[in-house]
C-alpha cells in the first residue's frame, strides 16, 4: 500500500504560515510522487490552559482551509470536536479527524460516516491498538465506508508518552490505513506550565520506527517557525525539516 502523508500547522494562525505550509506540501507531493494532506485546526477545544489560543473557530477556520484546498489542490484533514461540527466540516475536508481523547464518542463517530467522508480516529491515550476494533465496528455499521486509525503513544505515568509499536501491527488487523502520528507521540502532556511540552529531536526515528512495523501513514505537524506557534510548538517538526524525513520514509 502506497503510504500517505498528513502534515500541517497544528491549529490555524494565519494564511501566511498555511500558505507556506502548502507550498512546501505541493513540492514534497511533487517531488516524490506521493500523496500530502494538509492539516489544521480551526479549533481546539483540548488545549491546557483556558487561556490558550484556539483557532478562529469553525467559519471561519472552514473558509480559510477552503482557500488553501483551492490555491494548491491539497486534498484536507481537521478534527471535530463535535457532533455538529461534522457536517460543514465535511463540506469542505476530505479526512474528518476523531480526537484521541474521543474516540469511543458514539454520536462524534456517527456524525462524522454520516458525512461520507474519510474518519481518521486517532487511539486514545488509555487504550491499546486491539481495543480500536471497537471505534471502528461502530463506524463500519453505521455505514462508513473508508476508516483508519492512527498511533500517538500511550500514557506512561504522569506528564509523559510511550509508543508501543506493536500496536501499529495490531491495528493493521483491523484497517488496512493505520498512521503513525509522529509528533504528537513525543509530547509531554501537560508538562510546560499549563501546556504541553514535547521533544521534537525524537521525530524522525519515531517515523523510522512505524516504518518497520508497517504504517501505511505519516503524521506530521509542521511550522516554519516551532517555537513560536500558537499550539504545540515543542514536538512540531520544522517545516524545513519535513523534506528530508519523508524522503528517508521512502
Amino acid at each position: 500500500m502506497q503510504p500517505v502523508f498528513i502534515a500541517g500547522p497544528c491549529v490555524i494562525e494565519s494564511m501566511d504560515v498555511m500558505d507556506a505550509v502548502a507550498q512546501e506540501l505541493v513540492n514534497i507531493q511533487q517531488q516524490f510522487g506521493v500523496t500530502v494532506y494538509f492539516k489544521a485546526s480551526f479549533d481546539k477545544a483540548n488545549r491546557t490552559s483556558i487561556h490558550s489560543f484556539r483557532g478562529p473557530g469553525l467559519e471561519k477556520g472552514l473558509q480559510m482551509l477552503a482557500d488553501i484546498k483551492a490555491r494548491y489542490g491539497l486534498p484536507l484533514l481537521t478534527d471535530i470536536h463535535e457532533s455538529y461540527q461534522a457536517a460543514p466540516a465535511g463540506e469542505v475536508v476530505d479526512v474528518l479527524q476523531i480526537p484521541a481523547f474521543l474516540c469511543r464518542q458514539t454520536d462524534l463517530l456517527l456524525a462524522a460516516v454520516e458525512t461520507g467522508k474519510v474518519v481518521n480516529i486517532k487511539k486514545a491515550q488509555f487504550l491499546s491498538g486491539a481495543d480500536m476494533k471497537y471505534p471502528v465496528e461502530k463506524c463500519l455499521e453505521a455505514g462508513g465506508k473508508e476508516v483508519w486509525l492512527t498511533e500517538r503513544g500511550n500514557m506512561y505515568g504522569y506528564n509523559n508518552l510511550a509508543v508501543d509499536f506493536r500496536n501499529i501491527a495490531d491495528m493493521k488487523q483491523i484497517v488496512p490505513r493505520v498512521i503513525m502520528d509522529c509528533t504528537h507521540s513525543v509530547q509531554r502532556p501537560g508538562a510546560a506550565g499549563g501546556k504541553t511540552g514535547g521533544n521534537r529531536e525524537f521525530v524522525p526515528a519515531m517515523a523510522l520506527a512505524a516504518k518497520a512495523f508497517g504504517a501505511t501513514g505519516y503524521f506530521f505537524e509542521v511550522h516554519p517557525d516551532p517555537d513560536n506557534a500558537l499550539s504545540d510548538g515543542p514536538n512540531m517538526l520544522c517545516l524545513d525539516d519535513l523534506n528530508n524525513v519523508i524522503k528517508s520514509l521512502l
